[in-house]
């Protein structure tokens, strides 16, 4: 099993680093990143959006590690922190997951239930 790529700000497992490369080889996607944002918040956390994207802005954090680029903005920097992006294939389905030990559940819908 290969290592983790690490860095300050998110571990890309191999498994996601061989997911990308393949995912922008296939689509013959020569220089664009995973672009990883938070999309929503529910109360098992904050959900996670991703896209390819081929340009970043002055504001962006782009991560280089084994050929492929990770692109976070700066609004989402605070909620990957610490976070793992993995690629699964297994009974809970196919596809990235962002894991974040850092995050914490919580119930911002107002009604005291949702959580319960």
């Amino acid at each position: 099993m290969q290592p983790v790529v690490e860095t300050e700000i998110i571990s890309v497992s191999p498994a996601a680093v061989k997911a990308i490369r393949d995912l922008l080889n296939e689509r013959n996607l020569e220089g664009y990143a995973l672009r990883i944002f938070v999309s929503g918040k529910t109360c098992s956390g904050y959900q996670f959006g991703m896209s390819l994207d081929e340009s970043s802005s002055e504001n962006d954090i782009s991560i280089e590690k084994d050929g492929i680029k990770v692109v976070i903005d700066n609004e989402s920097m605070e909620y990957v922190k610490g976070a793992k992006l993995d690629f699964i294939d297994d009974e809970r389905g196919k596809g990235f997951m962002v894991d974040n030990p850092n995050a914490t559940a919580s119930c911002d819908c107002g009604s005291g239930s949702c959580c319960s």
